[in-house]
């Protein structure tokens, strides 16, 4: 089915590790079988329902299964925008990368690209032929920083000032001097992600030693023609992969530290600004509040097909964070925002 103005969310739980103990229950009866979730907290009871909720024994397939319909528009020239929040330790990279070394494992980044290419290679038979544009960046302390670089000083010379975001009239986002790398195929793909992931800011933290403390921004750009009939699309995917939501106090957090907690909690209090904002129809978004938000304002704010996870901790010491994740993404699911727009044009004889 078309997907409605609305941005969907879709809810991801982890499973327990073996000296945790659960406070994660879903409904086994009534309209909520497959899309409830409800937590025990202080033994009160507190119920959420969203368009889908995956329990522990979801596998990456499952998942990838249930999105890939609308990976597969942006070949039809629609703008895509799937991300995911949470707090640290909740899965958010495991379901967005995954481990693409391992094939079970492999999360949706790597699962789109694969079905992207294959069905780009089937849809020349009807004349179709497209080109693919992939870049990478993380949001880290308000910086920006080009996880595709391939100079090590260009990532660490701190020469940010120079990303500047930049949307034209349809919404198309560019990132000024961000590397933008032609992929043709899917080992071309595989070995940039590799080289992404080496880039990108990890940090330890009390609560998980890989932590990544920055926002990780995937974008494919497609482009295609068919040479039969002139038509043009462009269409673009988004993966986001958002830093770890948690308050202060629980992340043990100081020094650097502390200053980076606070920096990475600006910009997901921004967003959550901005997606109240949306919910309550407001006629002023502040967007341009965070380096984040203003990037996602097309994906937040315009024509896009757009998708939220939230990853939960099933644990019972996790509880108050997964409630405030459940409170914001119920809201991010209330949020109405523009109708999907294909962006699609006949071929002019000049470019021809």
């Amino acid at each position: 089915p078309e997907l409605k103005g609305n941005i969907r969310v879709f809810c991801r739980v982890r499973p327990l590790l073996s000296n945790e103990s659960g406070a994660v229950s879903y409904p086994n009866n009534g309209e909520n079988i497959g899309r409830g979730v409800e937590l025990m907290h202080n033994t009160q009871s507190y119920s959420f329902a969203f368009d889908k909720v995956f329990d522990h024994s979801a596998s990456q397939e499952d998942v990838f299964t249930e999105i890939s319909q609308l990976v597969q528009s942006a070949l039809d020239g629609y703008k895509v925008c799937i991300f995911a929040y949470g707090q640290t330790g909740s899965g958010k990279t495991h379901t967005m990368m995954g481990n693409p070394e391992f094939n079970d494992q492999k999360g949706l980044i790597p699962r789109s690209l694969e079905q992207i290419f294959q069905t780009s290679q089937c849809l020349m038979s009807q004349g179709w032929k497209y080109k693919m544009q992939a870049s990478m960046l993380e949001i880290y302390n308000e910086t920006i920083r080009d996880l595709l670089a391939t100079s090590r000083t260009s990532i660490q010379d701190g020469a940010a000032s120079k990303y500047n975001i930049k949307h034209d009239a349809n919404g198309n986002t560019q990132v000024s001097d961000l590397t933008i790398v032609d992929v043709r195929s899917i080992n071309e793909v595989s070995s940039l992600l590799k080289r992404a992931a080496q880039s990108r800011s990890v940090g330890k933290t009390q609560m998980n030693e890989e932590s990544s403390r920055s926002h990780c921004v995937f974008t494919l750009r497609i482009f295609g023609v068919n040479e039969g009939t002139d038509q043009q699309v462009q269409g673009v995917l988004n993966l986001i992969d958002l830093a770890g939501s948690e308050r202060l106090n629980k992340s043990g957090a100081t020094g650097d530290r502390l200053k980076e907690t606070q920096a990475i909690n600006k910009s997901l209090s921004c967003l959550s600004d901005v997606i109240f904002s949306i919910a309550k129809k407001e006629e002023h978004i502040p967007f341009r509040n965070s380096k984040l938000t203003y990037l996602l304002q097309p994906c937040l704010g315009g024509d896009s097909k757009t998708l939220m996870f939230v990853n939960l901790s099933p644990e019972v010491s996790s509880t108050s964070e997964s409630i405030c994740s459940l409170r914001f993404a119920a809201r991010v699911n209330s949020c109405e925002i523009g109708v999907p727009r294909r962006q699609t044009q006949m071929r002019s004889l000049s470019q021809g």
